[in-house]
């Protein structure tokens, strides 16, 4: 199976290339990503926590999902692939704000990303893909605040800064 591409960006989101995933977070390499943020009717997000072997930020708390748009896919089309295919569960979902972040990590990693923050609503358990999700669970968005606060060490770099920057963003 081909190496998925991620799409690298420059500072104001225009595409300039292609690139290996990996060799994108190997040199550091800003590229296209999103988050999505599932909440339900009680104003709860869906957190998914991230498999156990995943190759960054394994068994780390974040966002419902979460990835990279591929070649010619909007924000949209993307985070509903996603969706279904980490959560089980398409769902119509919204642009709302982006960013730009860089985040070491201990394997020598990098995620430098353009980061597009979607949102969506949904009311029943998800159908996780265990290939890409150890488990799942509603948090408010005041406790997930909080215990982000207490707790940074069991939640992704792109989640806390999401909380830290944008928390007011994050509802429907």
């Amino acid at each position: 199976m081909k190496e998925e591409q991620v799409i690298l960006v420059n500072e104001n989101d225009e595409q300039i290339g292609l690139m290996p995933k990996l060799e994108a977070h190997q040199k550091a390499v800003l590229h296209r990503a999103f988050s999505v943020f599932v909440l339900n009717h009680k104003n709860e997000i869906m957190l998914q926590q991230r498999a156990l072997h995943k190759y960054h930020s394994p068994g780390l708390w974040t966002n419902t999902c979460c990835s990279h748009q591929r070649d010619g896919e909007s924000n949209i089309q993307a985070g509903m692939r996603r969706l279904q295919e980490e959560m089980g569960f398409t769902t119509q979902l919204k642009d709302s704000i982006s960013f730009i972040y860089k985040a070491p990590f201990d394997n020598g990693l990098t995620e430098h990303e353009y980061d597009h923050v979607l949102l969506g609503r949904y009311e029943e358990d998800p159908i996780i893909n265990p290939e890409e999700v150890a488990d799942w669970k509603w948090m408010a968005i005041d406790v997930v605040k909080k215990d982000i606060l207490d707790y940074p060490e069991k939640y992704t770099a792109w989640f806390k800064i999401i909380f830290e920057k944008f928390y007011s963003h994050i509802s429907l």
